[in-house]
């Protein structure tokens, strides 16, 4: 990055030790941090030694050290700071809350005195935001409220990390490490990473609890003019069953014989008032609802919804899509990656037109760059629902810049397929909504009803932008717009899985005459009912979380709040932050507390994952609860904002610190804890 920066500048740069230079301009990096807080040891040899007559332990003023193995280029960076010749520092770090402490870390280190500090804010590597950055660089001070929310954050986890993993191994250790036969044990608690184990625990042990209900849907078989139709029976107001307590939900019943009864009632001849011959009950269309149904574009991708979608696509874990993400703007060929925004700014759209200028030499998606340039389709997009400065912090959304294309052939296959979904995401705002025709219709036979929806697609829209070419089943694509499952308790068919999925709505082809009939068809037309079958089914337990869910979970952290007004108070702020949560699923990973299956991206609790849960349960309950992780983060935001002042974020964080700790301290329940450990052992026996 350092030598785009130098490229960009065009002074002939020379290569030193650790910098480039030129006879204006020195150009030197950090190799990530550089300097960091210092372990309770160099305040006091003596806390070296975890005892609980240590803790809880809240330096007044914080230490800080250079990092052994980067200590040269650290050296490199301080000399160059101070030397005389250099008069203004531009501040070239990531543009985020973590770039900003970084470099504050150093230059407090370093002891720079006396020098103009200017920071550099950009979204992109090209040439041009490169030099718009350094021409438009403030004054460091402007960002002083995000460098505080950034010593805050450190100070933070440091804190929650020191007291809280030494309170609870303390207190815990010994009776873990001889129950699971361990040669050490040492538990690793932190703000957001206990917070998310308890996510994953908490879902798989509703999974455990779930009780799976079978039940038995009747689908009836029609005909009209010759096309057939399916419809599924319900037991809306006017049916027989209608709230019955025989029924799971309106459309099943809890046994197969009553299931099974009604079929035959549907099955039995009624006798006809006029003629008293038994004929074939009468069957017709009782009503037909028509209407139009848009599918707007999607929000452009932000970094979430990207690990996410890769996740799903390419199993893949958000660590490796935010590597991806970093190589695509480091080879200039996207923006910023650590994005939680999924808009653009007004003056970016205004610009966009280059953007798209450039993607004409990107071959997969010219025809779709040249249309919109021709048509003037970019025209007027700051006045849609893709263009919102309130819903930005320090970054607009992951878009390609139209540059670089030339290095795509020198990214990995997995690569170039998220540079596709990216480019097309951001195509596909530029055209109009996919318009489909639905048809609703309700069957009516022996005072009883069936439903029927079905859709074509009627204007491809944007659509015709969004399909992948690496998509080879397309019908994963396609079932998107399907209407899915109701609720949670998803039926499961045993005889097709796609079944379940239709719930009762089917698609239809715009030729397969069968659509045309029902919209030339009216109530109260007689149709014939061939035959009906009988689909059992049962309830499913929830999923599992993958990582790329998991990491949707973390940002919509509001979920997990029941109050509307506490939830909207921390809309915009989840659990950790778009740069961290792929490091904080990948962390529990390593460190044994959760299981990570590299194949279908699906996360799991380990035994010693559960058995942290349970311990963190009985003792800092708290630190499980997303929604308070959630406002730790709103909090800090709140600084950077400047809604609030360092001082009273930190007076509540000593708070809460010194309260909890010393709560642990006080417990005497490691015994009782061996019943929570049994439950949970039950489960992952060989």
């Amino acid at each position: 990055m350092a030598r785009q920066f130098s490229d960009a500048l065009k002074e002939n740069m020379k290569q030193g030790d650790g910098f480039l230079e030129s006879e204006n301009s020195v150009v030197t990096w950090c190799v990530g941090h550089l300097v960091s807080m210092s372990y309770p040891d160099k305040y006091d040899p003596a806390l070296e030694r975890w005892s609980l007559d240590t803790i809880p332990f809240i330096p007044e003023e914080y230490k800080y050290e250079v990092i052994g193995n980067v200590s040269k280029q650290f050296n490199i960076v301080k000399r160059l700071l101070n030397r005389e010749d250099v008069d203004c520092i531009y501040i070239c770090t990531d543009s985020g809350r973590e770039g900003e402490y970084i470099y504050r870390l150093v230059d407090a280190m370093a002891g720079v005195h006396d020098k103009q500090r200017k920071r550099v804010w950009i979204d992109s590597q090209t040439d041009e935001e490169i030099l718009r950055g350094i021409k438009e660089a403030k004054d460091w001070s402007e960002y002083d409220a995000l460098s505080d929310a950034a010593y805050l954050r450190a100070k933070e986890d440091y804190l929650m990390g020191i007291n809280f993993s030494r309170a609870l191994t303390l207190k815990y250790s010994y009776s873990i490490k001889q129950y699971l036969k361990l040669d050490k044990c040492v538990l690793a608690v932190g703000r957001v990473m206990t917070c998310v184990l308890g996510i994953v625990v908490s879902r798989e042990r509703e999974i455990r609890a779930f009780d799976k209900t079978p039940f038995y849907r009747i689908i009836g078989q029609f005909e009209l003019n010759g096309h057939s139709f399916e419809g599924e029976w319900k037991a809306v107001e006017g049916s027989h069953y209608f709230e019955s307590p025989k029924l799971y939900k309106e459309n099943g019943f809890k046994k197969r014989e009553d299931a099974e009864a009604l079929i035959n009632a549907f099955k039995t001849p009624a006798t006809n008032p006029e003629t008293g011959l038994l004929e074939q009950r009468p069957c017709v269309l009782d009503s037909i609802e028509k209407k139009k149904e848009t599918k707007n574009p999607p929000l452009l991708y932000n970094l979430a919804e990207l690990q996410n979608d890769c996740s799903k696509y390419f199993k893949i874990s958000p660590n490796d899509t935010l590597a991806i993400a970093q190589e695509l703007y480091e080879k200039k060929l996207t923006t910023y990656p650590r994005t939680d925004a999924r808009v653009l700014s007004t003056a970016v759209a205004k610009e966009i037109y280059k953007n798209i200028n450039g993607l004409k030499g990107y071959g997969l998606c010219a025809p779709y760059a040249n249309e919109i340039l021709e048509k003037g389709m970019y025209k007027g997009i700051e006045k849609s629902r893709y263009v919102n400065d309130k819903q930005i912090t320090d970054h607009y959304a992951i878009i390609p810049t139209g540059q670089g294309l030339g290095a795509l052939g020198s990214l990995n296959p997995t690569a170039v397929k998220v540079y596709e979904m990216i480019v097309r995401r951001l195509l596909s705002i530029f055209y109009p909504a996919a318009v489909y025709q639905k048809i609703s219709i309700t069957t009516k036979l022996a005072g009883e009803k069936f439903f029927s929806n079905f859709k074509v697609l009627e204007t491809e829209g944007y659509l015709k932008v969004a399909e992948y070419s690496f998509k080879k089943d397309k019908s994963a694509e396609k079932s998107a717009d399907k209407v899915q499952g109701k609720d949670t308790e998803k039926e499961t068919d045993k005889e097709s899985e796609k079944e379940s999925d239709k719930e009762g709505e089917e698609d239809v082809s715009a030729d397969s005459g069968l659509f045309d009939e029902l919209k030339s068809a009216k109530a109260g037309t007689l149709i014939k009912a061939n035959d009906f079958i009988l689909k059992e089914g049962e309830t499913s337990p929830p999923k599992r979380y993958t990582s790329g869910s998991m990491i949707l979970t973390m940002e919509n952290a509001g979920q997990f709040i029941e109050d509307e007004e506490l939830r909207s108070q921390i809309k915009g702020s989840g659990i950790g932050t778009s740069a961290t949560r792929a490091g904080i699923i990948d962390k529990l990973d390593k460190i044994g507390y959760i299981k990570l299956n590299k194949k279908t991206q699906i996360l799991t609790p380990t035994l010693l994952g559960e058995i942290v849960y349970d311990v963190v349960d009985n003792s800092i309950k708290s630190l499980l609860n997303p929604s308070l992780t959630a406002s730790w983060e709103k909090g800090l935001t709140m600084v950077a904002d400047k809604e609030i002042s360092d001082d009273e974020y930190m007076k509540k964080l000593s708070d809460y610190i010194t309260k909890w700790t010393n709560q642990v301290k006080q417990l005497r329940n490691q015994n009782a804890m061996y019943r929570y450990y049994d439950i949970s052992k039950a489960f992952y026996k060989k």
